[in-house]
Formats: structure tokens, sequence, C-alpha cells
């Protein structure tokens, strides 16, 4: 196996192959269930170690729900601190979309799953208004439909450590 990642990710049930229906309504001999596998502390592991060992940044941040497991683990891995970007601003409390320091703190931005970038976007966007230095998105599993050339017209490198296209070539 060419990525050691995917192996693992099939290992651990991220990866299921087989007739899916997607939310799209689109038909995949496969299917990317991160938020499940995510549960699983040695999956997280790895994967917070890969990122960790193989990127520069302060800070980890991660957009709610589906990557903050991601951002903790990397936080863990790297011994640096983490931030949760919110999908909405909260109306009590401490109002904000962040919760974190990124101020003028270069800030990688972690995903579970990459589609057509619009949450990665979200989240880059909400990282700018507060002064953060973010020029780099790296998801676990990039499905090519778009993310890596929305993200590069905003100015932002899309790094994955698993590409669909490697999924598929597994499959066969």
């Amino acid at each position: 196996m060419v990525n050691r990642i995917a192996d693992i990710l099939i290992k651990y049930g991220a990866i299921e192959f087989g007739d899916f229906t997607l939310a799209s309504g689109a038909k995949s001999s496969y299917y990317i269930d991160m938020k499940t596998a995510s549960t699983n502390p040695e999956l997280l592991a790895i994967i917070g170690k890969e990122i960790a060992e193989n990127y520069e940044f302060d800070v980890v941040a991660g957009v709610a729900v589906g990557a903050v497991p991601i951002a903790v683990a990397v936080s863990l891995a790297s011994g640096k601190p983490y931030c949760i970007i919110r999908k909405e601003e909260k109306a009590h409390g401490k109002s904000g979309k962040l919760i974190g320091d990124v101020i003028n703190k270069k800030v990688l931005l972690v995903e579970d799953v990459t589609t057509s970038g619009g949450s990665v976007l979200f989240g880059v966007d909400v990282l700018r208004e507060n002064d953060a230095d973010i020029s780099e998105v790296v998801t676990v599993v990039d499905r090519e439909q778009g993310a890596f050339e929305r993200l590069n017209s905003a100015g932002v490198i899309l790094s994955a450590l698993v590409r669909a296209s490697e999924i598929v070539d597994i499959e066969s």
C-alpha cells in the first residue's frame, strides 16, 4: 500500500467499500465516516502525530464539530494550543465564533473530510477576522470535489493525508 494513512483509515472503519448513496444523492462505491472513526483514540493519536510532525504552526484550529477531535489530537501530539471555530455565534456568555487565542499567530486549520471546501473556507474567514495568520489547511481525506481549487483561490494551500483517488486505487 502506498498511503499508510489510507490503510489505517480502512483498518479503523473510516473508509468502507460497497454501494452507498451520499447526502447529495450521488452513488459511491466507498463511504468515508471520519466522525465515527475519530471517536477511536488510537486512530486519533496516529492522525494527530502525522499532522503534528509534518506541518509548522503556532496554533491548530478546527471547525465544530467534525474537526474538533482532530485539532485536539494534533494539539496533544505537538504540545501546542488549539482553538475551536463555532459555526454560529453564541448569543449568551462570551460571544464570538472563536474559542482560543489566534491573534498574530500562525494557525493550521484541520478538517476531517473536504468536499467543496465550504466549511474550511468559513473557518479561514473566521480566523482572518480574528487576525490569525492562516495559509494552510490539512484535511484527513479530500474527496477531490473542488476544495483544493476554492481554497487556492482564497490564497490557502490544501494538503490531504489521503485523497479520494488513492481510495479508488485501493478499491481496484
